[in-house]
């Protein structure tokens, strides 16, 4: 996967003013705590690029990983080149939310006119990270599975 931007104004707040070292423990507790087997990876902050290290079981969890750690505020960029993946897949493409947008006119876009239906697989391509289809933002990156 390698590199991946974010809008580092947008997301979740996890820092509220804490010191930079805290600032990747709080990204690892916050990804670990969604229950993607991500143990085995650590987190290190070089300003506001993320860097990811270790091991994940497939390239899914990689990519969860990445979008949990990077639809924080004050995360521009997640690096993932220094994670190995067991067990290979295809990469997502990652989609950023505009303003308008719902999982539906995604699911349209992405997988062509009358597929809106298959908004649910990008809401669960995204989970646990959404909790709620309808609850979507701009700014928010999103994992586009493919579809056969």
């Amino acid at each position: 996967m390698g590199l991946i931007s974010f809008v580092k104004g947008v997301g979740e707040r996890l820092f509220s003013g804490k010191k930079p070292e805290s600032q990747a423990a709080d990204l690892k507790e916050n990804m670990d705590a969604l229950g993607l087997e991500t143990g085995d990876l650590t987190v290190e902050l070089d300003g506001e690029k993320a860097v990811l290290k270790g091991n994940v079981k497939d390239q899914e969890t990689l990519e969860k990983a990445a979008l949990a750690v990077g639809n924080q505020v004050g995360v521009a960029e997640v690096d993932t080149g220094a994670v190995t993946v067991a067990a290979g897949a295809d990469e997502s493409v990652f989609y950023t939310v505009v303003k308008g947008d719902t999982l539906w006119k995604i699911a349209e876009s992405h997988y062509g006119k009358g597929n809106g239906g298959k908004y649910t697989a990008i809401f669960e391509a995204n989970k646990p990270m959404l909790k709620d289809p309808d609850k979507i933002y701009p700014g928010q990156t999103l994992r586009i599975p493919k579809q056969d």
